[in-house]
């Protein structure tokens, strides 16, 4: 269930919406979570366009995107890290309508700590997050129990 936000300046994106919806959707999918409603409603991304002038390295170019990933801790082995990274940035890429904006893109990976993810007013634990999820998967399938 992870929260993506991508920070670039404004105009850098002409369909923030559909940025948002295949930023999340590429996530989930590399997570490989089963398709369910608590994956699918809590899995989302946040596109913030910034002023010019707020953003810069140290020679003053302002064309960068920061995507910054936070995720439940351990949800990301070293493989899907690197498809995260590189589908991210392709998608940015995709968006800008930009090809060397993939130069200028920092994908931050982050992991929330033990009880850290808050959901629906609670501060979830790794394993709490498991058993709601098989929770749903088993009242979807008829209340066989999930794997």
């Amino acid at each position: 269930m992870p929260m993506i936000d991508a920070y670039a300046t404004v105009g850098t994106f002409a369909d923030k919406h559909q940025l948002a919806m295949d930023l999340a959707a590429a996530v989930m999918t590399i997570e490989q979570v089963p398709e369910i409603p608590m994956f699918r409603k809590n899995t989302a991304a946040f596109v913030h366009d910034l002023p010019v002038d707020s953003i810069s390295n140290v020679d003053g170019d302002s064309n960068y995107v920061r995507v910054q990933v936070l995720t439940n801790a351990g949800a990301l082995d070293r493989d899907k890290q690197l498809a995260v990274v590189r589908q991210l940035t392709d998608i940015i890429a995709t968006a800008a309508g930009d090809p060397s904006i993939a130069d200028r893109t920092w994908v931050l990976l982050s992991e929330a700590p033990q009880g850290g993810w808050g959901l629906k007013g609670y501060a979830n634990t790794n394993d709490e997050l498991v058993a709601s999820a098989r929770a749903e998967i088993a009242a979807l399938s008829g209340g066989k129990p999930a794997a």
